[in-house]
């Protein structure tokens, strides 16, 4: 099935003369291409060169190249604005060695229990899957990731066993760098992240509530010493440390780091008024103010820091403008969190487990894939801060905080009342029926599938190739209620003890009629149980059919009794008498027939026969 979620390639690569493969530059999904050199990132380019003969039409690549352009046309990765999504951030822990005030409360925040977080190992196949889909480039973030005691073993990891991965770099807030990263660097780690909002050592301590400016700031100089170019991610708030904005900027004059200011987005969770945003502009003119030659420098289609530098300094500036002017069209991040949801953006709430689906028995690399697939394709188009106003705001109302390492903010998940919903953690939960009465359960469900004309009277006289459909789709239906729980995650186990299903073909409507009556003695219902049943039984009818025709129609899946519980529901006017679902045509009012059919033909079997619509 996950063949049905990948693209298939509209147009393949053709040869010319030369025999190079040529792809004409307006196929290309999107501007930004994986890269799939080993060249160093920092010197590669980001899309094909171009012959001086071919530079307004086509790019060529060599014949060794044509099954990377085929992988990145088929990729689960294409969102369905045609962002390709090379870069996955995965968060390693939720635990973190400072309290940062804008970030969580002075005794922490609630962790997730260990056993629910990714294990290393699971950490290195999503990594290897993303690689293999595209993804070549890997940031680890926390929480702090150098809180975990494995992280060098998983840099190490992802470096020998990812060819084609061309960076690993981590975020972190640099108080652990004078001890880990010799080692890290060791283990293959290509660049570093410090997340730094002051370079004021007693503010250093109001904001974090520990102590330890001088050892970060110990831990940028290796950094610079062993190779490295740190980045300093600076979130920076009015009122706060907007006054350390020039001092940011002398930080440059003679070490070799890029400091990013990056714009404030608040949430209603931190605390933090909507006016302490200091914006992109702001910064700007400020600058500008103390040294008028601040000069822009080129950036690359999917950077989201906007690069900057006073002429003759060492390293270099930049501002991350995710309010002000943001960059939505040319993402290419993803996002897994420590306890293995995958988030396509940042500032959403949908998220996808990708931790059950490993976890889940029998869970293969396609159904991975598929998951992943489905989760980019739903990716809007920008985030919910991202509107014309540039000072809009996300509101986020109930939620659970999760630390990400100065991403402009703390992320809030949005969670319901409904009964599978945890209402403390927001998590996907069995219902709890301890305490509750045993009582003799009764449910009733029906499902009806219309065939034809061809296939009923085929139904009707046991001519199917594949069996009695009536009899074998019984049977499908009293498994399937067995099998609910395993089914569908959040379902009880439920020890049933009686399942009637009865299948009957209405040959004066060309239908099917399937009707379940699941009973148990027990502390829940048993509806989910007969609702599997007869939508198992209308899919077998329709497996066992689709040789003659596939315009065969599954409709009025329905619960049409429940009983035995606190709530009782019976659903009026039900029988398999002709009603408003499976009347014939020639038995409504002129004015309820706004569509027109015609007849059927009359051969005895045909592979395709004019669909009648049905009213539903």
């Amino acid at each position: 099935m996950h063949q049905l979620l990948k693209r298939s390639i509209s147009v393949i690569s053709v040869k010319d003369s030369s025999k190079r493969w040529v792809l004409p530059t307006h196929q290309f999904i999107h501007t930004t291409r994986p890269s799939l050199s080993a060249e160093p990132s920092g010197n590669r380019p980001q899309s094909l060169d171009t012959t001086p003969s071919s530079a307004a039409t086509e790019s060529t690549v060599d014949s060794a190249d044509k099954d990377k352009q085929i992988m990145y046309y088929n990729t689960p990765l294409i969102d369905s604005f045609g962002r390709f999504h090379s870069y996955l951030r995965i968060s390693l822990t939720e635990r973190c060695n400072l309290r940062c005030k804008y970030c969580m409360p002075a005794e922490g925040v609630q962790l997730t229990k260990k056993d629910q977080l990714l294990t290393s190992a699971e950490v290195i196949r999503l990594a290897n899957l993303f690689v293999t889909e595209g993804v070549r480039k890997i940031r680890l973030t926390g929480g702090e990731p150098t809180v975990r005691k494995d992280l060098t073993e998983i840099v190490g990891q992802l470096k020998a066993t990812n060819p084609l991965l061309e960076s690993v770099g981590i975020t972190t807030n640099g108080l652990m760098l004078t001890r880990q990263l010799v080692g890290l660097q060791r283990a293959g780690l290509d660049a570093i992240n410090v997340s730094l909002d002051t370079l004021r050592a007693a503010r250093y301590e109001q904001i974090t509530r520990r102590k330890g400016w001088d050892r970060v700031m110990a831990g940028i100089d290796l950094a610079i010493q062993l190779g490295y170019r740190p980045k300093v991610n600076c979130v920076l708030m009015k009122g706060f440390n907007d006054d350390e904005i020039c001092d940011f900027v002398e930080l440059t004059r003679d070490r070799n780091v890029d400091v990013r200011f990056i714009e404030y987005m608040p949430f209603t969770g931190n605390r933090w008024d909507t006016d302490k945003m200091v914006s992109y502009r702001t910064m700007l003119d400020t600058i500008r103010a103390r040294y008028p030659a601040f000069e822009p420098l080129p950036n690359g289609p999917n950077d989201t820091s906007k690069a900057y530098r006073v002429p003759g300094y060492r390293g270099q500036m930049g501002f991350i403008t995710s309010m002000t002017e943001h960059f939505c069209g040319s993402c290419n991040r993803l996002r897994i969190t420590a306890d293995g949801n995958l988030k396509v953006c940042l500032f959403g709430n949908t998220e996808v487990s990708l931790r059950d689906a490993l976890r889940s028995p029998g869970c293969s690399e396609d159904d991975l894939r598929c998951l992943i697939s489905a989760a980019v394709k739903r990716k809007k188009k920008q985030h919910a801060g991202a509107s014309a106003l540039s000072t809009s705001f996300v509101q986020s109302a109930s939620h659970r905080p999760t630390t990400l390492a100065h991403a402009g903010g703390l992320q809030c998940r949005r969670y319901s009342s409904l009964s599978h919903v945890d209402e403390h953690t927001g998590r996907a939960t069995m219902v709890d029926v301890d305490d509750k009465v045993s009582t003799k359960r009764v449910a009733k469900a029906q499902a009806t599938v219309y065939v034809g004309p061809t296939i009923a009277a085929l139904i009707e006289n046991n001519e199917l190739k594949k069996g009695d459909v009536l009899s074998i789709s019984q049977m499908a239906a009293i498994v399937a209620a067995k099998k609910t729980s395993d089914l569908i995650p959040l379902c009880h186990n439920i020890p049933l003890s009686s399942i009637k299903v009865e299948t009957s073909l209405n040959s004066s409507t060309n239908e099917v009629h399937i009707l379940a009556k699941v009973k148990c003695d027990g502390k829940t219902g048993v509806e989910m149980e007969a609702l599997t049943a007869v939508s198992i039984a209308a899919l077998t009818v329709y497996d066992m059919c689709k040789a003659v025709s596939h315009e065969i129609l599954i409709k009025n899946i329905m619960l049409v009794e429940k009983t035995g519980g606190k709530s009782e529901f019976y659903r009026k006017q039900f029988n398999h008498e002709p009603t408003l679902e499976s009347r014939t045509m020639e038995s409504r009012e002129p004015d309820q027939m706004p569509i027109i059919t015609r007849g059927y033909r009359t051969d005895p079997i045909i592979t395709s026969e004019p669909f009648v619509p049905m009213y539903i």
